[in-house]
Order: structure tokens, then C-alpha cells, then sequence
């Protein structure tokens, strides 16, 4: 049975404005991990936050932009909950595209206007609050509690797995919980049980030392942009399916409980369709809109540069090119599977072609049956009140299998911003009413993991 919560949720409404203003103070302060902009300001003003908490907090250095890192127990025999989230937020150009200046938040028709504000800090904020929430009401917390909150999650993560491996002491914990990104396209609550993992690659093609007159030397010196589209060609057939030797050959088979969870998605192929302008869906045909996410791993060109592309007609034979892409992982693939793989293709088909690996992220799963599994999906129905969506997988990729394959615990993503929330882009937006659904689920989430010790 879920615990009685009202006077809590009753002392937030109270606060709604205090908790407004809080939030506005905290997206001013720019934090711009691509161009180390504020981050050793910003990470000084959460330890202030988190040790008004009442919790052990420190920064913690890495090679990169520190971690802020806060405990609190308050009830040794209930379970140990790490929340996650990261101060580091997006560059805001294109500066031109905003209504009002990305770091002047500003709340218009519902929502908060602002970079940083749905992605990430307006929804672990959310955490934060209804630890003082539960705090101001209650006097402790019916769990202990570990935030751990990045700095440099938009620039990929590089430090996370060296950090998690080398402080495994103090992140001893039972679970996992992420407040980030959209909630379900159809602005459904959901928890999300995984996330797709990512590879990041680039191909280089060169021909002769300088560009060329096509009409003298057509013919004559290789076009490395023609390698490239010759060896792309190879990678990916018509039909959609990845042709790299051995590609799918560690993919998980979904479970039965995975597949039903996905045909009970609430999703309008049409409306989405018609909203991207889109006359039909990549190939494969045949996929639900949720299993592509979900179950399948991808290939994307993501940019293709070379030659001439200005005004008019340049007859010209360019001596390089090279090629963007990444490859989005699912359950059971490795970035170093996929990456020897990728270089035996190249190897084998473009022998003279440069591949160049970059960056990425593991694929992460949680069993949908997981133990808790059920308080977590509770504490969104309850925050939210209406029942969530469980969702396998995202189609994105977060740092989660530094926890559950570092630390094997179970981890869950519980989104509390709107679907259209513009992370990334010119006028991200936080729906203010979600904000303050995150705190109450927050609420729930330590009520619930504090009553299922009780009760065990």
C-alpha cells in the first residue's frame, strides 16, 4: 500500500513559487561544458544546495570538469538510491533563434523558457526539492540517498567510467534513478528500463595532393568521395539492413514481457508522419514505431564533406572527403565488438579509406520484472497521477552502463519533461507544471523505497 504523502504534497504547493525562483536562479548560471563556461561556479553553488540538505557533499575531481558527489543515510536497513543528473548543458547557439536570451529564463504560457532547463537542470532540481520537501515534513528521509550529478554529460561522458571504477566505495548503492529527457511522445509519464548504447566513427578519403579539373584528370585520379559512397553502399543495403559482417549477432531477443510492454505504447505513426512532413518510415518496413527504437540497432550518415558545394557549377575532382556516422547499440552489442567490426568492413572493402573511432557509450538494460522496478514505476504514477508507461529502451544513449555494468545495479530513467521540451535546440522549455509533478514523484520515490524495506 502507498503511503499517505498529502501533507508533503500539500507543503509543496505552498512552495510552488519559492521552488519557481530557485529553479530561475539556477538556469541563469551558464555551465557550458563544450566551452568550460561556469561549470566550477555552477558546481560550487550545488554543493552550497546539497549540503543545506544535510548531506555529506563534496567535488570530486576527474580529468575533466569535476562530479558533485552528496550521501545521506538516515535509515541503515532501507535501501540506497543514487539520483543522476547533469549540471553541464548544451551550447545555446543558435543565438538568433531564441525568443528571450538562453541563460534569462523567462516563464511564458505554462512553461519555463531557458538552456539547461529540461536538460538536466530543472528535472534533477526536482530531486533535490523533494529531498527538502521530504525533509521539511518528515525530519529524515524513509531511504538513503547518493546524488551524483555530472558535469560533463553533453560532451559525452569520457570521465564517468574511470570515475565510477575508481569511487566504487562510495557509490555503494542498490538502485539507480535518472531524471532526464522527454517523457513518452504522446505526454504520457513513462519509466524508461534502458537506453541504446552509441558508437561515433569517421571515414577519410584521399586521392591525389591537390584538387583537381574533372575534365583533365576525370578518369584519370581516384574521387574519394566516390570511395566513400562506394563503401557506405556496402555498409547499409536498400532494404535497411546493416550489411557489416557479424552486426546483429549479439543482439538480445526481446523478452515477452519487453514486446507486450512496447505493443502498449500509446503512438500516432500518422500524426508524427504528417508533423515531420515525412511520406514514409525508414526501411526496414514492417517495424512498430517503438521497436525501432527500442530493439534495433542503427546506422547513420551523419554529415558528408568534400569537394565543391558553393553557387554554381565548379568542375571540380576534390582530392578528400570524409564522412560522419554513428551507430546506435542495443542490448548485448559493445562498442569494441562494433568497432573491430566496422574496421574489418573498412579493411576489407576500402582498404586506403582512414577510419577514425570517436567517442560513445554502452547500451544499458534493467529487467522490466526487476524487484524495483515496481516502487519506481509507483512513485511516477504517483507524482503524475495517471499511470506510467514502462518503456524497454530509449532510442538515445545516457551514461547508464556505467551502473549497471560497473556497479550492476539496476537503473531507471523517470523523465519529467514534456515532449517538446527543445533540448538541444534554440527555446528549450520546461512545462512548469511537470517540474513540479518531478517533485512529488521524487516525493514517492523515497516514501516507496522506504516502505518496501518496511515491509520486506
Amino acid at each position: 500500500m502507498a503511503e499517505d504523502l498529502s501533507d508533503i504534497y500539500a507543503y509543496i504547493d505552498t512552495q510552488r513559487e519559492k521552488y519557481l525562483a530557485r529553479l530561475l536562479d539556477y538556469v541563469r548560471r551558464p555551465s557550458i561544458s563544450a566551452h568550460g563556461i561556469g561549470i566550477a561556479e555552477t558546481g560550487e553553488f550545488l554543493l552550497g544546495q546539497l549540503r543545506a540538505l544535510g548531506m555529506q557533499a563534496q567535488l570530486m575531481p576527474t580529468a575533466g570538469w569535476p562530479m558533485v558527489l552528496a550521501r545521506r543515510d538516515d535509515e541503515p536497513s532501507a535501501p540506497t538510491v543514487l539520483l543522476y543528473g547533469h549540471y553541464d548543458v548544451q551550447p545555446p547557439d543558435p543565438l538568433d533563434d531564441w525568443i528571450t536570451p538562453p541563460f534569462e529564463p523567462e516563464l511564458r504560457n505554462g512553461r519555463i523558457y531557458g538552456r539547461g532547463v529540461g536538460d538536466n537542470k530543472g528535472q534533477h532540481f526536482a530531486q533535490l526539492l523533494a529531498i527538502e520537501a521530504t525533509l521539511a515534513c518528515r525530519g529524515k528521509l524513509p531511504c538513503n540517498v547518493v546524488v551524483l550529478l555530472e558535469g560533463e554529460e553533453e560532451v559525452g561522458s569520457p570521465n564517468m567510467p574511470a570515475f565510477v571504477q575508481a569511487h566504487r566505495d562510495l557509490l555503494n548503492v542498490d538502485l539507480v534513478v535518472t531524471a532526464d529527457g522527454p517523457v513518452h511522445e504522446s505526454g504520457q509519464c513513462c519509466v524508461l528500463f534502458g537506453v541504446r548504447g552509441v558508437y561515433s566513427f569517421e571515414l577519410r578519403a584521399r586521392g591525389a595532393n591537390r584538387d583537381l579539373h574533372s575534365g583533365n584528370w576525370g578518369g584519370v585520379a581516384p574521387n574519394p568521395i566516390w570511395t566513400l559512397v562506394h563503401l557506405l553502399g556496402t555498409m547499409k543495403d536498400a532494404q535497411g539492413q546493416i550489411t557489416i559482417a557479424g552486426f546483429y549477432d549479439n543482439i538480445a531477443a526481446p523478452t515477452a514481457l519487453e514486446r507486450a510492454a512496447l505493443a502498449a505504447l500509446p503512438v500516432d505513426q500518422e500524426r508524427i508522419m504528417r508533423e515531420l512532413e515525412l511520406a514514409r518510415f525508414d526501411m526496414p518496413q514492417g517495424r512498430s514505431y517503438a521497436e525501432r527504437l527500442s530493439l534495433w540497432p542503427t546506422l547513420t550518415i551523419n554529415g558528408m564533406h568534400g569537394g565543391y558545394a558553393g553557387p554554381g557549377s565548379k568542375t571540380v575532382l576534390p582530392h578528400e572527403a570524409f564522412v560522419k556516422c554513428d551507430i546506435r547499440l542495443v542490448a548485448n552489442q559493445s562498442i569494441d565488438e562494433i568497432a573491430a567490426k566496422v574496421a574489418a568492413h573498412v579493411k576489407q572493402h576500402a582498404p586506403e579509406v582512414e577510419l577514425l573511432s570517436g567517442g560513445g557509450m554502452e547500451p544499458s538494460k534493467t529487467p522490466l520484472d526487476h524487484p524495483f522496478a515496481a516502487p519506481v514505476l509507483a512513485a511516477v504514477g504517483q507524482g503524475h497521477a495517471q499511470e506510467p508507461l514502462a518503456i524497454p529502451a530509449m532510442g538515445g544513449s545516457l551514461p547508464d552502463y556505467v551502473f549497471t555494468k560497473l556497479l550492476g545495479v539496476p537503473a531507471f530513467v523517470t523523465p519529467y519533461a514534456n515532449a517538446d521540451e527543445a533540448n538541444h535546440a534554440p527555446n528549450e522549455n520546461l512545462e512548469l507544471e511537470r517540474f513540479y509533478n518531478g517533485i512529488r514523484t521524487g516525493v514517492a520515490l523515497l516514501a516507496n523505497l522506504g516502505m518496501q524495506a518496511a515491509q520486506s
